[in-house]
């Protein structure tokens, strides 16, 4: 499975909020709502998730192993510290 297209949009605010990604794999299937989060260990990627009944959140949407993974965090990562970024955009509330 192949990375065809990446766009990051940038979230102009402070936190530790600093993207959404939308990832299209093999030119057929896209997954959005990817988010780029700053810890005090580093940048990682959280894959989209919703919020369970019980508060906890469930990731919706996650590759399976983590070489796909790492494959994905590591393009992710890469264009964000490269500035690939699509126009700037306002933190989401």
């Amino acid at each position: 499975m192949e990375i065809t297209e990446l766009r990051i949009r940038k979230v102009n605010a402070d936190g530790k909020l600093k993207g959404y990604v939308t990832v299209t794999f093999d030119n057929c299937f896209v997954v959005h709502n990817i988010k780029i989060i700053e810890s005090e260990s580093g940048m990682f990627v959280a894959m989209p998730s919703r919020k369970t009944a019980d508060g906890k959140y469930k990731d919706i949407a996650h590759p399976i192993s983590m070489e796909f993974r790492s494959v994905i965090e590591n393009r992710i990562l890469s264009d964000y510290e490269a500035g690939k970024f699509e126009e700037d955009s306002p933190a989401e509330v």
